[in-house]
């Protein structure tokens, strides 16, 4: 064979080739116009805007908190309308009587279906992404620490193919006008009964795009902060979805009508593909563990480099002792210090007492009747001199905040230069009763009687009898008698 005919064959292969994508991307763009998902437009933004982006707001301007609350509510918002509208086209060829006429077109069945999906699943992905962009956008505009979590969004946007899918598979298989409805309330409503059947961290249930986390704990602002988000649990979500895309579309080049025997059987190729892929994520879901740091582990996906914890310059307050906080919890500085103040006040400078209140990393762990408890990790105090590690509350609003600081963190604290905690000497108790201000002590016995002389005292003759007595009062070598 000479050099010339295998060129023009080339060339010939080249043209074809070209051919075919111009002719591809002309029924994409001709699908995008009359895609019946560009009038759903309208709907999703405003569905977003009252189930996600209104809630959104009212938290915190923090990363975690928002992304992953993003996650779940927003895939509540897209499944239904994005199912529902590739219902309606998986049935338009049937419903226009236009079956028998398109058979003889020179394009496969299986090539026309597919634009169409992929028409609905780029209008899908735009409105989601838009969305998305301004609720991010408004976040980082409010000054949220760090940057943006982009595997909540990933897990979103994957979504939506198979979404689309599901719903254009539906309307293939069983073409009628009910079809969209049903199917988009039956996907709206399967998604959020998955959610009852999560139990423990090893659920297979976890799956779901709905989850974003430990289903457990909820909107925990302390999850992803310290450490990193872990990615583990969205790239086996992003599999399954890819997986269930996958052999979705596969079934619908499966019919002897769809295309050729090579078509049908690359479908089938896909088909198993997918279905194996997401059985695969499935099965990688229900090997997750609840880590120390609240998030999904998978062994087979996790990256010890994930276990680090992120680096930050804390920001300070400038109370007697100082209070340092996580730079995410900028905007909890007032509160905290308004809080814990007077306790502060009461205790700085005193033999023992802490020279900085520093937040502490909490620590998760699985327990039974899936529930999950969250503590210090670490003991309360540590270092010479002493370092106080306070625990922030889960609360989201200021007044929870503030009340749970007041009852918790503050006793803790006293307790740490006066002594006692739990075995506390009624001189111990009375001594943090007047510092603390309160009043839980039985009335009229000889220890609130106590407590209540001391609160009477002057501030500066309370603080120095403080300083002289505080070391063998944490000692419990005082007795009520030997107050003030």
């Amino acid at each position: 064979m000479t050099a010339a005919p295998v060129i023009s064959a080339l060339d010939e292969t080249a043209r074809r080739t070209r051919v075919a994508i111009t002719a591809a991307g002309g029924l994409l763009r001709l699908e995008m116009r009359r895609s019946v998902m560009v009038w759903m437009l309208p709907l999703v933004a405003a569905l977003f805007w009252f189930i996600t982006y209104r809630p959104n707001m009212a938290y915190p301007p923090l990363w975690n908190v928002r992304a992953m609350a993003m996650q779940t509510t927003a895939l509540a918002v897209f499944a239904p309308t994005v199912v529902g509208a590739s219902a309606w086209l998986g049935w338009r060829e049937r419903r226009h009587g236009m079956a028998d006429l398109v058979i003889g077109t020179a394009r496969p069945r299986w090539t026309r279906q597919l634009a169409t999906w992929t028409a609905t699943t780029c209008w899908a992905i735009v409105a989601y992404l838009g969305c998305v962009s301004v609720l991010y956008a408004v976040t980082a505009w409010q000054g949220a620490w760090g940057g943006p979590l982009w595997w909540p969004v990933a897990v979103g946007a994957a979504s939506m193919p198979a979404f689309s899918a599901l719903g254009f598979v539906a309307g293939v298989l069983r073409p009628s006008r009910f079809t969209g409805p049903l199917v988009a309330i039956g996907v709206f409503l399967a998604l959020q009964i998955s959610l009852q059947f999560i139990h423990g961290d090893d659920s297979y249930w976890q799956i779901s795009p709905l989850v974003a986390g430990p289903w457990e704990i909820g909107p925990d602002p302390g999850v992803a902060t310290f450490y990193r988000y872990l990615p583990d649990l969205p790239v086996a979500q992003v599999l399954f979805l890819a997986g269930l895309t996958a052999a979705l579309l596969g079934v619908l080049g499966l019919p002897a009508d769809a295309g050729g025997r090579w078509l049908r059987r690359c479908a089938a190729a896909i088909t198993a593909a997918g279905l194996l892929a997401a059985g695969t994520a499935v099965a990688l879901a229900g090997t997750g563990r609840l880590d120390a740091h609240g998030m999904i582990a998978i062994p087979l996906l996790h990256t010890a480099g994930n276990d680090r914890p992120v680096r930050y310059t804390p920001v300070c307050s400038h109370t007697p002792i100082p209070v340092c906080l996580h730079p995410a919890y900028t905007g909890y500085l007032p509160a905290v210090t308004d809080a814990l103040e007077p306790v502060l006040t009461e205790v700085a400078g005193l033999p023992g007492a802490p020279t900085r209140i520093s937040q502490a990393a909490a620590r998760y762990e699985q327990g039974p009747d899936n529930r999950v408890s969250i503590g210090r990790a670490g003991p309360p105090t540590s270092g010479t001199p002493p370092i106080f590690h306070l625990l922030l509350p889960h609360q989201l609003t200021t007044d929870e905040f503030v009340a749970e600081l007041r009852v918790d963190a503050a006793p803790s604290i006293v307790n740490s230069v006066v002594g006692g905690g739990r075995n506390a000497s009624p001189a111990q108790q009375a001594v943090a009763e007047a510092i603390l201000g309160t009043s839980t002590l039985t009335p009229a016995s000889p220890a609130a009687a106590a407590a209540q002389r001391l609160a009477a005292l002057p501030a500066a003759t309370r603080h120095a009898w403080l300083m002289e007595h505080v070391a063998a009062l944490r000692a419990g070598q005082l007795t009520l008698a030997q107050l003030p």
